[in-house]
């Protein structure tokens, strides 16, 4: 099924089709060729997901038997954490709606010719980012315009599609009705690619880029201007105008949110507004990304909270993911910050984010998990009883918590944080160090500022701007948006 010549329309030029093509031929070479290997599933459980009502789907012995009621798969790549956390608001959103989730990560069958590719892709990646926190003439001469205008191009799509013509041997087993929700582009090419019947595209970034693209299914966007961007396919030719994506192909949706965060908003924006108001110590959560990078920039954040939290006036929730690596060396840098209280059990993590919604917390905490689910649910669940979240632009500068943005890891990034500014949840990006420090305390001594903060989150929920997911998974359902 090509994808690569003709993309909405629009003729790809010849020598775009013929790198496509060598594109192919080189992923053939290297990883192999298994879109004829039949490969099995089988369901499997993780606690973190069994919370969310999802079981997942593994390598198997022998076909898939029966599925449960209601079935639709989330598919998704790891890559860095932000489709992962995608990925668990789509199936959060889908057990509030009476569906059953099953989790489909094309990175966990290593020994397909998808996974090699991912898996190469996602070293490649995570390099990049960390090289582009490290080393400035990289980041401005190749990391922010691959990640801004390199991706953007059509020609970019039209090779994506020739590999991903690759990924499609996971789906055999799974009857072709069943609807796919995917958070990563190439699990929405590959199930087309595959003949899944009922796609849904729920694309990420609020900045347009070609490499979001999966014709032949339907696409979602959390934001307006997201929305006219990938209809007209804006930028994604340097010379032409190009034809623009069909109605009934791309939806605005709103934000990707959890239902766990939906459902208790009111509530825990009025827990941030009494803290701000009544003079309450501030709970800072600081997140570290899949990829690892910016810990410069986390050491200098954390040296200026740690007087705050010596005095009283803080609570710094900090999770570095699976970075065990990261938090370790941020603990011998950082003074006083290993006497923090360290949390890796996810039982455990949860009953502390639970005792945290009423009661009190104080001094320094630690987060950290080898597993993967419990890696990533940790920010999640701890935002709800947070007042600031400290994030780079990326997934969760759509997510319902007054944010301090920190500098992008990557171009594509820039446009989460104005989203962010504009509905007056967040602020603007902080490109620097001394302007991250210097709105860490603006943000600490003018209480009114994230008071004001959670009153917009207030005014977006009311008109649905947090309810992306629900409208996702209905599109992916057939049910009706509203």
């Amino acid at each position: 099924m090509d994808k690569s010549s003709v993309i909405f329309g629009n003729v790809m030029p010849g020598k775009v089709c013929r790198k496509a093509e060598k594109t192919q031929r080189d992923s053939i070479r290297k990883f192999g060729d298994d879109r004829n290997t039949p490969y099995h599933l089988a369901l499997s459980r993780n606690p973190v997901l069994d919370d969310l009502g999802t079981s997942l789907l593994v390598k198997g012995d022998a076909p898939l038997s029966a599925l449960p009621e209601n079935p639709v798969v989330i598919g998704n790549i790891r890559m860095g954490f932000g489709h992962y956390r995608i990925s668990m608001a789509m199936c959060s959103a889908a057990k509030a709606l009476g569906c059953t989730p099953l989790w489909l990560d094309l990175n966990s069958f290593p020994d397909t010719t998808g996974g090699k590719i991912i898996n190469h892709s996602n070293e490649l990646y995570s390099m990049g980012s960390r090289w582009s926190q490290k080393y400035p003439l990289f980041n401005k001469l190749f990391w922010e315009p691959l990640n801004s205008e390199g991706f953007r191009q059509l020609s970019y799509n039209a090779c994506d599609q020739k590999n991903t013509e690759l990924m499609t041997a996971v789906y055999g087993d799974i009857d072709r009705r069943v609807p796919v929700v995917a958070t990563h582009v190439w699990p929405a090419q590959a199930a087309v690619h595959a003949g899944m019947q009922r796609v849904v595209n729920a694309i990420p970034d609020n900045w347009q880029m070609a490499l979001h693209l999966s014709e032949g299914s339907i696409h979602t966007v959390q934001t307006p201007s997201a929305y006219l961007g990938y209809k007209t396919l804006r930028g994604m030719d340097k010379e032409n105008t190009l034809n623009p994506m069909p109605a009934g192909s791309l939806y605005n949706v709103g934000h990707y949110i959890d239902h766990e965060l939906v459902a208790n908003l009111e509530a825990d924006s009025a827990a941030r507004i009494a803290r701000a108001e009544g003079g309450a110590p501030l709970r800072w959560l600081l997140t570290v990304g899949g990829a690892g990078a910016q810990a410069e920039l986390f050491r200098a954040i954390l040296s200026e909270l740690m007087p705050l939290v010596k005095a009283g006036h803080a609570a710094v929730f900090v999770n570095a993911g699976d970075h065990k690596d990261v938090l370790d060396a941020l603990c011998r840098e950082v003074p006083g910050l290993a006497d923090g209280t360290t949390h890796t059990d996810y039982e455990e993590i949860k009953g502390f984010a639970q005792q945290a919604l009423t009661g009190e917390v104080q001094g320094v905490h630690l987060f950290w998990s080898q597993d993967i689910y419990t890696a990533v649910y940790a920010t999640n669940l701890l935002m709800r009883a947070s007042d600031v979240l400290m994030t780079k632009p990326s997934e969760l500068a759509f997510y319902p918590v007054p944010k301090l943005m920190l500098h992008r890891v990557g171009g594509h990034e820039a446009w989460g944080a104005i989203r962010a500014a504009e509905l007056g949840d967040g602020t603007f990006e902080c490109e620097t160090v001394p302007q991250t420090l210097q709105m860490l305390h603006i943000l600490n001594e003018e209480r009114s500022i994230l008071a004001d903060m959670s009153r917009a989150i207030l005014r977006q929920n009311a008109i649905g701007t947090y309810s992306g997911a629900y409208k996702v998974i209905r599109l992916a359902m057939g049910m009706p948006l509203e």
